[in-house]
């Protein structure tokens, strides 16, 4: 998603994948990427033939996953794991710490089929929802699913248990067997954990709690925002056109809408309160248990990456706020000839911009031809997925708002989900999703648990290839102004990216800190929101009271706490990988391509390492932030 607002922004669900509950290791349990994405579902429970005929945005087929949520295949494939995990449990359960090295690895190659079937059926159950969030039988479906895998799920829950009660020393003996040497990235990730993981009876009473628990209040959120109709000229519009209208060229359209939002929105508060408070608490309370020092240290250490890293990048974002966002946006208000901007002008088209309806064959063609100049292996990845039902792009109502790509298991392919209308933001989501589509594939050859990248490297590909599409539209367009015009708009995309995603991050830590306290007020939380919102985006706005409850329709905050961070790294990191490609670096290519293909299995260090660049070093983030300080720079001097 183009940030041009909300729920067709990186506000949104612009996921890649991320972890059900606060598991003790970042296994998926099945993997869901968005607020439960979903795709539609016919009444029959059948899925429409998908491949876009001319310029019709397509819908996906999910036959590759299943034909049907009521297949007999669907069927057979729930008893039939069920079995496998019962069977897998009387084999090991109390023995894995006597296993042999080789025996041990043959534990993890049958547990990683078992939970790559699991996740599936999952992959089925989320997609199948997203499309259609509003259906009574999608979500009734998605709830079955969830109980059928938690279940599943406490006759596995031990393996990873006891490969964390095993020995240092002894661990390593055991690696010393070259069957086991495969696994060792699981093993290392997973023992990450060890330090936070609670006894059996403990971890298996929160497994099975978590389906009661904070995955029904996610579903209850999913649910309800879908229901949101805002009501403006007569019409009653879904949430995501209404706020679509902030980028309108009126003002009079962008303040109506901004309006009428936050006061549609303010109707349900005191819902969208206890969400963020009950799923706050029980964050805290699983915290505590865990012994994590403080809220953000999970997200953390499931990214594979240290505090000190983060807080770095976080402190060095907030530190260079005078220089890049409240810089620019003095310079928007001056081309819109407003002494203040207010809220709903943040996304306002700048004077001048040709806007036009972009059809989506000539999106299709202009992503394709964007990864082809990069690299035709790149360009043929991402020509799968436009040639294939593997995209779900038409905006129709009661659809997950937001984007996604879902890698869904290494057997099968990712999906890919957004809403298409045909604007220059949309074609930028498109080559967003494809990048972590293609990430996905490359990576599918580490096998199921070794293929998923931290969130922290996640967006690497989706970044970079939005850095080659828009460099690919810059470098077609002939008009001066509209270069202009279009760095203009790429500047804001990266302050959407990097300056707006760590105010999400700081209001996230404010709530959760204030929260471990005890509850916040709607009003409270309201003006934490405004804190963060007048420090990220500087003397140039001015905020209105409907603002205060924007923070309610943020899937993020509610599905995966902390995970926004990872957005402004992973375009900090592009920016400096973007600029050693730029540099004419030998092999280059052969390099990220590389990198995109270690999937899990090796840290960021590892990662940049071949690229000279570390993200340990406190001028790393200074050098992404500067590439965003020096297109401000050209525009100060236009």
């Amino acid at each position: 998603m183009k940030d041009g607002h909300a729920l067709a922004s990186r506000e949104e669900p612009r996921y890649s994948w991320y972890m059900v509950n606060q598991a003790p290791f970042p296994r998926l349990l099945f993997p869901l990427s968005a607020p439960l994405p979903g795709a539609m579902m016919c009444p029959d429970g059948s899925h429409p033939a998908a491949p876009a005929t001319g310029d019709t945005p397509p819908r996906w087929n999910l036959s590759d996953l299943y034909a049907s949520a009521d297949s007999p295949q669907m069927k057979a494939d729930r008893e039939r794991i069920a079995g496998d995990a019962k069977a897998f449990a009387e084999r090991y359960r109390s023995k894995v710490a006597t296993l042999s090295g080789a025996e041990l690895a043959t534990a993890i190659d049958t547990y990683q089929a078992i939970d790559e079937a699991m996740g599936r059926i999952g992959a089925f159950a989320s997609l199948s929802f997203s499309a259609d969030m509003a259906s009574p039988e999608t979500g009734r479906f998605s709830q079955s699913v969830r109980e059928t895998l938690s279940d599943i799920s406490t006759d596995l829950l031990f393996f990873t248990l006891e490969i964390n009660l095993i020995d240092d020393v002894e661990l390593e003996r055991k690696l010393a067997d070259p069957a086991l040497v495969h696994w060792q990235p699981f093993l290392r990730d997973l023992r990450m954990f060890r330090a936070h993981q609670l006894s059996d009876e403990i971890e298996q009473v929160l497994l099975e709690k978590s389906v009661t628990g904070a995955s029904a209040w996610c579903r209850l959120f999913d649910e309800q925002m879908s229901t949101v109709r805002v009501p403006l000229d007569g019409k009653e519009l879904t949430l995501g056109e209404a706020l679509n209208l902030q980028s309108d060229p009126d003002r009079m359209v962008r303040e109506k809408s901004g309006r009428t939002v936050g006061e549609t929105l303010r109707g349900n508060l005191q819902l969208w309160s206890l969400i963020t408070n009950t799923l706050a608490k029980d964050k805290a309370v699983s915290d505590k248990l865990r012994k994590y020092p403080r809220p953000e240290s999970y997200r953390n250490v499931s990214n594979m990456v240290e505090d000190d890293v983060v807080d770095a990048l976080v402190s060095a974002v907030v530190t260079d706020y005078p220089r890049l966002s409240h810089r620019y946006y003095a310079l928007k208000a001056k081309w819109l000839g407003l002494e203040k901007l207010e809220h709903w002008d943040r996304n306002a088209p700048l004077p001048g911009m040709k806007e036009q309806n972009i059809p989506w064959s000539e999106a299709k063609a202009l992503v394709r031809q964007s990864y082809d100049g990069f690299d035709p292996r790149l360009g043929s990845l991402v020509g799968e997925f436009l040639d294939k039902p593997w995209i779900d792009a038409a905006p129709v109502p009661g659809k997950s708002p937001g984007a996604f790509a879902h890698p869904v298991t290494p057997s099968v392919h990712p999906y890919v989900l957004m809403n298409y209308r045909g604007r220059t933001r949309d074609v930028m989501t498109l080559a967003h999703e494809l990048g972590h589509g293609a990430h996905q594939i490359l990576a599918a050859k580490q096998g199921y648990f070794m293929s998923s990248t931290p969130l922290t490297l996640a967006e690497t590909a989706s970044v970079f290839g939005e850095m080659l599409t828009f460099q690919h539209l810059l470098d077609t367009e002939t008009d001066p102004e509209q270069k202009r015009l279009m760095l203009a708009a790429k500047v804001e995309d990266m302050l959407n990216t990097v300056v707006r995603q760590i105010a999400f991050y700081r209001f996230e830590s404010l709530v959760h800190g204030e929260r471990r306290k005890g509850e916040l007020l709607p009003e409270r939380i309201g003006e934490i929101w405004r804190q963060v919102q007048t420090e990220s985006l500087g003397p140039a706005f001015n905020f209105t009271p409907e603002y205060d409850v924007y923070w309610t329709y943020v899937p993020h905050f509610i599905h995966s706490p902390f995970y926004v961070y990872a957005y402004a790294f992973g375009d900090c990191l592009v920016n400096a990988l973007y600029g050693v490609y730029q540099d004419g670096s030998q092999g280059f290519q052969d390099r990220y391509l590389a990198m995109l293909s270690a999937g899990g299995t090796k840290r960021h260090q590892e990662l940049l390492a071949p690229f000279g660049l570390d993200a340990g070093d406190p001028g790393f983030w200074r050098r992404g932030l500067d590439v965003i300080s020096g297109f401000i720079d050209q525009l100060e001097a236009g």
